[in-house]
């Protein structure tokens, strides 16, 4: 859709949604300027030859890269003080020659740039991609709430290089659509559970499965919904709640109320029974009215509490709701991974254990 500033006025929180549609960043293009900055966590020394790499890469494939000060240093889990990454961060959104923002992975302590950003400014400007997932999200989540127009979950910059996995590499594809384009993606044949540094791209050594949640022992089942697609890591996204960041009510009245609305969450670092207090608070939230669907990516770290299993938290929330959940889905820490576009109109299709999403820019 085209960029129209004008459509944006106060409400809630001091933002209103454009009464239209979702509003997509111009489509990438040779020659383009990308920017890799740290919002969140920094690069240490030993891995600064990945961001070499990553600059190498995405210049042969025809773009300007611009490295910032903040990917280089890395300390107290952050890559510099709040002050100097808001700072740097608002300077390549405000920046309209940047036309993509790729992290090189993601960190801890994003939340705490939202209030220091000028949220007002950003609204004026026209849209960029944001890319990446882990605490990015944190950003591309805000960002979409309280700009109305879309961002990337996928791959950062550090895991978009030294691979041609067809389900990583899709990125690009994503974003160098137009809008009004369909772009579909199919689940991995493989998915990575233990890295091997001695070699380049992915150790992709475990068969991927989509299940369907309650439904396991049916292989030959089908299972189809659509929807507005939004999401992140949950780790991360919950912190939100309740604050002026995550106005996620208002963007389900917009845009649900007629689409509906499918969730994509991924987790890292969290347990059975912690994923089970996330989930049940987003629902007391009223973060799923008007869901149609829940996408869970394979999670990091994870371990049950006893004998309390991911299932038991997915059925412990989603059963009385009613509403279809996929699990071991490509999203997130445990690679490869999707490249999903919040606010994009999305189909999910599942099959025997495989799934297809396809997104419409629209």
């Amino acid at each position: 859709m085209e960029y129209i500033p004008d459509r944006y006025s106060a409400g809630n929180n001091g933002f209103s949604y454009p009464s239209s549609q979702i509003i997509y960043p111009a489509p990438l293009r040779k020659g383009d300027r990308i920017a890799i900055i740290a919002p969140s966590s920094g690069v240490n020394p030993q891995y600064h030859h990945l961001l070499h790499r990553t600059r190498d890469q995405l210049e042969q494939a025809g773009y300007e890269v611009i490295l910032g000060e903040s990917i280089w240093t890395n300390d107290k889990c952050v890559s510099l003080p709040k002050a100097k990454r808001a700072a740097e961060l608002q300077q390549f959104l405000l920046d309209e020659q940047i036309q993509a923002i790729i992290p090189p992975w993601g960190g801890e302590f994003l939340m705490e740039l939202l209030p220091l950003l000028d949220w007002d400014r950003i609204r004026q400007l026209p849209p960029k991609w944001i890319l990446g997932f882990s605490d990015i999200s944190t950003l591309t989540f805000a960002y979409t709430l309280q700009t109305g127009y879309a961002s990337a979950h996928g791959p950062g910059a550090v895991d978009i290089s030294g691979t041609n996995d067809p389900t990583t590499t899709k990125w690009q594809e994503v974003l160098t659509a137009l809008a009004g384009q369909t772009i579909e993606q199919q689940s991995s044949s493989h998915y990575q559970t233990v890295s091997d540094p001695s070699r380049d791209g992915l150790n992709l050594d475990t068969p991927t499965y989509w299940h369907i949640l309650g439904k396991e022992e049916e292989s030959d089942l089908s299972l189809e919904f659509s929807g507005r697609l939004i999401g992140g890591c949950m780790d991360v996204l919950t912190i939100l709640i309740g604050t002026d960041w995550a106005p996620v009510p208002s963007f389900i009245e917009q845009y649900g109320a007629t689409d509906g609305v499918i969730w994509y969450l991924e987790s890292c670092e969290m347990n059975a029974g912690d994923i089970y207090r996330h989930l049940w608070q987003m629902n007391q939230a009223g973060w799923f009215r008007h869901a149609r669907g829940i996408l869970i990516g394979r999670p990091a770290g994870y371990s049950a509490l006893g004998n309390f299993e991911l299932t038991d938290a997915l059925h412990q929330v989603f059963d009385d709701l009613e509403i279809p959940v996929v699990y071991g889905v490509d999203i997130g820490h445990i690679p490869p991974q999707l490249t999903l576009v919040n606010g994009a109109s999305a189909i999910v299709s599942v099959k025997s254990g495989q799934g297809s999403i396809v997104q419409t820019l629209d």
